[in-house]
Formats: C-alpha cells, sequence, structure tokens
C-alpha cells in the first residue's frame, strides 16, 4: 500500500485529516513518536528537541542543537518508521520532502487561509488573545521553513514540492480523507520492485549515516553514502586522524548491509579547507 507523508499549517486541520485517512485504513500515524529517538541519540531532554524543532529555543538551545545531527537523525527515524507496515501516514518532520522520491510515497500538504487558521486555534484553545496565536502560528512557520531550506533547498510552502495540496477552507476533514484514500487505488502510486527497491537503497544509506554520527570514531566525517541492494558505497575524503577502514567497519555492521565498497580517501593536510572554502 502506497505511504502517505503530510506536512500541514498551524490550524489547517492537517492533524484531524492525517487521523482519518489512518483510522480508514486500520493502520496508524505517526508524528510525536520520533522525538524520543531523536532526544537519545542526541543526548538532549525532550522538551530540547521539541522547543528547537517549533521555532521557540532560546539562545543556549540553538547553541547546543547540532543541526547537522539532528537531520541525519530525523532522516534515518523517518525512514524507520516508513519501514513499519502498520504505519500509514508520517506526519511532520519533513517526510513529505524526504520520502518524495519514492514512487509509492503520496506526498500531501494541508492548508487554509491565515485568516481561517487564527480562528480555529483561537476556538481550539479557547482564548481571545488574537496576538498570542497569532505568534504562535507565525513561529511555527518560520520554524519549518528554515528547516526545509536547511536540509532540503525548498520552500515547504510551494504547491509543487507535493503530489497533492488540500485547503480545508473549501473542504471538510471527511472530504480531504475521501481525496487522499482515492491516490491510494492509483496506479501511480503503487508500490512495485522498482519502488520498493528506491525506498530500500535510501533506508539504508539513512541509516549508515547515523550509525557513522553515532559512532565516537566516525561522527564528524562527511561523506558520501549511496546504496543499491544492500552493498553500501563510500565516497569522499576523510580528514587527517580519521581512518577510512572505521567509517567501512561501522557501515559493515549496520543490518541490511551486504558489502561495503570503501573509496574513502585520506585528504592531504589542508585539502578540504581549500576545497571548501
Amino acid at each position: 500500500m502506497p505511504l502517505i507523508a503530510m506536512t500541514r499549517e498551524m490550524g489547517s486541520l492537517g492533524k484531524d485529516v492525517a487521523a482519518a485517512v489512518a483510522e480508514r485504513v486500520n493502520k496508524q500515524v505517526v508524528h510525536h513518536e520520533i522525538i524520543d529517538h531523536l532526544a537519545s541519540k542526541m543526548r538532549l531532554r525532550k522538551s530540547h528537541v521539541i522547543r528547537f524543532l517549533e521555532g521557540k529555543s532560546g539562545i543556549w538551545e540553538r547553541m547546543t542543537t547540532n543541526k547537522t545531527s539532528l537531520s541525519i537523525y530525523t532522516a534515518d527515524e523517518t525512514f524507520s518508521l516508513a519501514e513499519n507496515d502498520q504505519v500509514a501516514v508520517i506526519r511532520g518532520w519533513g517526510a513529505a520532502h524526504l520520502l518524495r522520491p519514492v514512487p509509492h510515497v503520496i506526498s500531501v500538504r494541508v492548508c487554509a487561509p491565515f485568516e481561517l487558521r487564527v480562528k480555529r486555534m483561537l476556538e481550539r484553545l479557547n482564548t481571545d488573545d488574537r496576538d498570542f496565536v497569532t505568534n504562535e502560528i507565525r513561529l511555527s512557520e518560520e520554524a519549518h521553513g528554515a528547516i526545509t531550506r536547511r536540509h532540503f533547498g525548498i520552500s515547504w510552502q510551494h504547491s509543487d514540492q507535493y503530489d497533492l495540496v488540500l485547503n480545508t477552507e473549501r473542504l471538510t476533514i471527511d472530504e480531504c480523507a475521501d481525496v487522499v484514500l482515492n491516490l491510494l487505488d492509483d496506479p501511480t502510486f503503487q508500490e512495485t520492485p522498482e519502488s520498493q527497491r528506491a525506498f530500500r537503497n535510501l533506508a539504508l544509506a539513512a541509516h549508515v549515516r547515523a550509525a557513522l554520527r553515532q559512532d565516537p570514531r566516525t561522527n564528524t566525517i562527511r561523506i558520501s553514502i549511496t546504496s543499491e541492494e544492500g552493498v553500501v558505497t563510500l565516497a569522499g575524503l576523510v580528514d587527517p586522524g580519521q581512518e577510512p577502514k572505521d567509517a567501512a567497519d561501522v557501515a559493515t555492521k549496520v543490518s541490511g548491509v551486504k558489502g561495503v565498497v570503501n573509496q574513502l580517501r585520506l585528504a592531504a593536510l589542508g585539502a578540504r579547507h581549500i576545497v571548501e572554502g
């Protein structure tokens, strides 16, 4: 069955649309589940990670959050969730963009006009503090925008980044769910041996990258990682003091890796600075 990767604007009812879709296919929708694993791998409090992702972190929290690690571990956890057959919808955390290269993943954006979203949030929070609600929505959007620009080089609100855009000003939750469910039967999004292979290749590369980030021998390494049918290729330059064989050793131990092609080379002193400068 196709997997749905969904993003939504605060107050757009995207959470409700995701829940309705998952309920109809009798499977799970996941969102917050990723946070516990992210916080554990980054050795941070769960609240710290949530505040950073929502754009509410203070100076100290921003300074102590490694954005590269966050990106790597988010990708790793997202693919792990997508590997679970009981999951129908992955909501948020860049899943719609991260999984978009996989043919059997439907990327969905749920949106609504700003004023309508403010009205809904005022009602949901049972408050008349319009300034507070407006600020919360803008913080959420700025944080989401910053993350997708940094990790994917795109604007998350551009409709061409999605297979389906739903405006809940015009469509009810049930109508939105109907549209999504109709795509589940569309031949374009059906799982095929080719789409499954594409997913496995991307997932394994993400798992290897996360393993390298977590191992103290390789946690600062910056290399190219590709996978093809369980064979992982490591390519690029490693800094003096880093050992190419350590990266290969870490990659070999990742579940699903059948072989490692190690094309890493040791950079001459100062070479990376010249290339990246």
